[in-house]
């Protein structure tokens, strides 16, 4: 590389502004520069999941995100509509389908009302499909909204569009703003984690806990409940602690020389990194022991240390919040029923696949609570968007019920730290084609969240490619009125 071009690469804005003469000149110029607006700002990523006080007082502390992969069906599940059931089998109207595209439907689909029975449950009288049968314990806890919207109708962009605010690649996920924004209260396990109980990653890959542009120290640490908790993070064999030790040492000199040389902040998250997994090292494999729960404890989740399960994961996230982690996302693969096969339909299917995520989550609600958690633990359970009320193309002559991707209405619930308990909101029309009242975008969900967190969502901002970015790009308004 030509010798100038790589001195000028190497002139990072930190070293440009250390050489600037103080004057108006030079804090003008720092005010144009300036990175970011963190709820309260850390010094460098050496620090960086120091806790930051938010720009308000916070109802919650942490986030728990229950992710459903494939979206499950709102019309099987919560969403109970008799009109759809009293036209079943009969051809979709024109009008919901003019100018519509589908993921795997054309023609002329019929419409299928909900082969499950429903019935009112708890004080707040709350519709439930039978699929459930652990769930009613909890129904007066959480916040349900029946009028989620979003713009993507595939899965991948769905879930990026969710979790980074755009359904493209490159943007920063919910988990890192939030760690960006607020920090960790453990500083020896990451501020973000990441549990996948199918073994394969979501739709949206790696990029639905990724750092994008922000430094990548705040992306998401995928963790195990089955073997180590973190790939890599024993030390190779011949090597124990004192030597491990050593070597950090010696490369963390070695950085901060580079450090010295360039300013760059990849640079000083890599000298932070490195501590942390020293300091995992100890803390990881405790919080992720559930040995150390009582057999009873085990029961009531439906979890067995050693296997990979989301009742495992469900366990350990209150493990993971218990100990000051500050964003916790489970990913439950198996719910994206279009019923193209045997054993995945509408019917036994989904109350097969109900029973290995009902009972663990109703248990992580009720543990929580008796824990003192919940107050200060927002959790929120939903897919990436709906599933159409009629049948998916693909099955019109099958015995097995299926449903299309549907992105204009579906519902998602919210409990703890912030909402109000035993509460529904919005509506979709009678036959679950669209909102009918008090419509919810992926942004102004994510609006809330932050709210709930304590940060407000248009001033927590990264400066990059010569403009500031946010979660909610340029949109998203706090829903109010479901805030306790």
């Amino acid at each position: 590389m030509d010798p100038v071009k790589r001195s000028l690469q190497n002139i990072t804005r930190r070293y440009f502004l250390s050489q600037c003469q103080a004057g108006i000149g030079g804090f003008a110029l720092s005010s144009l520069l300036g990175g970011a607006a963190r709820a309260a700002d850390t010094t460098s990523a050496t620090d960086a999941f120091a806790v930051s006080k938010p720009h308000f007082p916070a109802k919650a502390k942490s986030v728990i995100y229950l992710h459903m992969t494939g979206s499950p069906p709102n019309l099987d599940l919560f969403d109970y509509k008799p009109e759809l059931i009293k036209h079943n089998d009969q051809d979709c109207p024109a009008e919901f389908l003019e100018g519509r595209e589908f993921a795997f439907t054309s023609g002329t689909p019929k419409l299928m009302g909900t082969p499950h029975k429903f019935r009112k449950v708890g004080q707040s009288g709350l519709w439930m499909s039978d699929a459930l049968t652990h769930m009613e314990e909890i129904a007066d806890d959480f916040c349900m909204i029946h009028s989620m919207n979003t713009d993507q109708f595939n899965h991948a962009p769905a879930e990026l569009l969710l979790y980074t605010g755009s359904a493209r690649l490159g943007r920063p996920s919910m988990g890192s703003w939030v760690t960006y924004g607020l920090g960790s209260e453990n500083e020896n396990l990451p501020g973000f984690v990441v549990l996948v109980s199918s073994g394969s990653n979501p739709a949206g890959g790696n990029s639905d806990w990724g750092s994008g542009f922000l430094p990548s120290v705040y992306q998401g640490v995928q963790c195990r409940s089955k073997g180590d908790p973190v790939l890599y993070l024993n030390n190779p064999e011949g090597m124990n602690k004192d030597m491990r030790r050593m070597t950090l040492d010696a490369l963390h000199d070695l950085n901060e020389l580079e450090l010295a040389r360039t300013g760059s902040p990849e640079t000083e998250t890599r000298i932070s990194q490195y501590e942390l997994a020293f300091r995992m090292q100890m803390a990881a494999p405790e919080a992720m022991d559930l040995g150390q729960e009582t057999q009873s404890m085990l029961d009531a989740y439906g979890a067995q240390p050693g296997e990979s399960s989301f009742a495992n994961n469900c366990l350990l996230a209150r493990r993971l919040v218990e100990r000051g982690v500050r964003f916790v996302q489970l990913f439950d693969w198996g719910w994206d029923f279009h019923g193209t096969s045997v054993g995945t339909g509408l019917g036994k299917g989904l109350v097969d696949k109900c029973a290995t995520m009902d009972k663990s989550v109703t248990m992580l609600i009720k543990d929580l609570k008796q824990r003192g958690l919940l107050d200060e633990t927002l959790v929120v359970w939903g897919g990436e968007f709906g599933r159409t009320p009629f049948r998916e193309g693909r099955t019109a002559g099958s015995k097995v019920l299926g449903r299309d991707h549907y992105p204009d209405v579906f519902s998602l619930w919210m409990a703890g730290g912030g909402i109000k308990p035993g509460y529904s909101y919005g509506a979709s029309d009678e036959l679950g084609f669209k909102v009918a009242e008090n419509k919810v975008h992926i942004h102004d969900l994510q609006a809330t969240i932050l709210h709930c967190l304590g940060m407000n969502h248009e001033q927590l901002t990264y400066h990059f490619a010569g403009r500031d970015f946010r979660l909610t790009d340029v949109h998203g308004n706090v829903v109010h009125d479901i805030l306790a």
